[in-house]
């Protein structure tokens, strides 16, 4: 088995009587775009900069290639970081914000310019060597960092929420630009996000992150598709959470009872009988001649869908999506429809 580019080890970090991770493990594959998911007080940057060396591990062990890494100063570890801030120097022009790492290294001025020159042609910015980054847009400052991160070739390199700060447009460009840098540079990336659809689009694998700890790790299918908790759930993306009860489980699969009698057989992250969360993606219902009751409350219009709000029998909320087609019937508030769950869409949560 490859040796992983980086290998974290039960790491717990404190700030006091404060534990702001706890026994964090997980291992980061060479040349993987790796995205640390979470909301805001998650730990995700904490780890990040733990993996920098700006934050020192409390306990247990963080390699990189296979070394323990705890005693280099950040300096000296084979990774670079783009922050949120791009910070650039505001008195150089482009091509020496990019070459000035390589200049702390001591390149030679010649070989310096050139690597930089490359790398500016990478991120397709050639044109503007000569501008200073005032001149720039937010998105072109985005990529004078990248190129400045990526020019003095790093083993791994951090990305600490770096596409926070652009408008939606630009942010869904510069996520494509992203992974194709990273397939192009070959270099493993170490991705920071609060943005599920960030990570959806770009990540090989995703560790969600919930109050210091991984709640699940996995492909963005394995994500979204099959979440092993309520918090997954309910933080990737939309989804209907309903409490069931639960019937039977056998050999991953559960029987369950759904509000107004309905019931249905499901994979299931819980083996416990009693009750529990289900949930289900408001894509994948339908609306059918027989299936589980629900009253309309409010039609959404979203342009490419529509966004249906229901009322189970118990009250319960419960959203679908219907595609915008000229052959879509617009439900009414107050019309009863009877949905259907597509095979697989439901899944019963662990706790």
């Amino acid at each position: 088995m490859a040796t992983p580019a980086i290998d974290i080890r039960k790491a717990v970090k404190r700030y006091g009587t404060v534990t702001a991770l706890h026994d964090v493990s997980l291992s980061i594959a060479d040349n993987e775009f790796f995205t640390l998911l979470g909301p805001s007080g998650c730990g995700k940057t904490t780890l990040l900069r733990m993996i920098a060396g700006f934050e020192d591990t409390t306990e247990g062990e963080i390699r990189l290639y296979g070394e323990d890494i705890a005693a280099l100063e950040p300096n000296r570890r084979p990774v670079n970081t783009v922050f949120q801030h791009y910070a650039l120097f505001p008195h150089m022009s482009v091509l020496d914000n990019v070459a000035f790492g390589l200049k702390m290294k001591g390149m030679a001025a010649g070989p310096r310019r050139d690597r930089a020159g490359k790398m500016l042609e990478m991120v397709h910015l050639s044109q503007f060597a000569d501008r200073l980054p005032a001149q720039l847009s937010g998105g072109q400052q985005q990529r004078v960092a990248l190129a400045r991160a990526l020019a003095p070739e790093p083993k791994v390199l951090l990305l600490d929420e770096p596409l926070s700060a652009l408008d939606l447009k630009l942010r869904q460009a510069m996520r494509v630009e992203l992974k194709q840098l990273q397939e192009q540079t070959g270099i493993t990336f170490i991705f920071v996000t609060h943005d599920q659809e960030e990570a959806l689009t770009m990540s090989d694998r995703i560790a969600v992150l919930s109050a210091g700890r991984v709640q699940q790790i996995g492909t963005a299918r394995d994500i979204y598709e099959a979440p092993q908790n309520r918090f997954v759930a309910d933080f990737i993306g939309e989804t209907n959470l309903i409490e069931v009860s639960v019937d039977s489980v056998t050999n991953g699969r559960a029987s369950v009872t759904l509000p107004g009698g309905f019931t249905l057989t499901c994979p299931a992250a819980s083996d416990a009988p009693g009750r529990h969360a289900l949930s289900i993606r408001p894509e994948r219902v339908t609306v059918a001649d027989a299936g589980l009751p629900a009253t309309v409350d409010r039609v959404v219009y979203l342009g490419t869908d529509l966004q249906v709000l229901t009322r189970l029998a118990d009250g319960t909320p419960f959203a679908l999506r219907l595609q915008n087609a000229t052959r879509t019937a617009v439900p009414e508030p107050g019309q009863t429809l009877h949905l259907q769950p597509e095979e697989g869409a439901a899944r019963l949560l662990a706790d």
